[in-house]
């Protein structure tokens, strides 16, 4: 027999609502909603993969990496910029790319060692 994923009748536990309404206006969650779209780009993901495993890459080394040109690291490494995964600084000609901060890094770790643990509900 075949669970149904809804409820069958309509009820809820009007405080909690409440409570989380009232949550969700003192948190910025659209703000990490783009930052995680940003990383959930298969590239994106591998280069903040990448900058997990090496403090600092140049644009040359994550093209290398990804197998791309690098206009094209470069098109996915602004993204990156723009909604503060990475940071960048030049030296000279070359450009390079490091994470923002540590939370990225968990973010990242976690989120591979929870697809390892985790079943798939097909």
């Amino acid at each position: 027999m075949k669970k149904k994923d809804t409820c069958e009748i309509f009820c809820y536990d009007e405080e909690k609502v409440n409570r989380i309404q009232g949550d969700l206006q003192t948190v910025d969650i659209s703000g990490v909603s783009q930052m995680l779209k940003a990383i959930a780009d298969e590239n994106r993901a591998k280069i903040t993969y990448a900058l997990c495993q090496d403090e600092e890459l140049c644009v040359c080394d994550i093209a290398n990496i990804l197998g791309v040109t690098i206009a094209n690291a470069s098109h996915h490494l602004r993204t990156l910029y723009k909604q503060g995964v990475v940071n960048f600084r030049k030296e000279g000609k070359l450009a390079f790319y490091s994470l923002d901060d540590e939370h990225i890094r968990q973010i990242m770790m976690i989120a591979l060692v929870h697809k390892k643990e985790v079943k798939i509900n097909v």
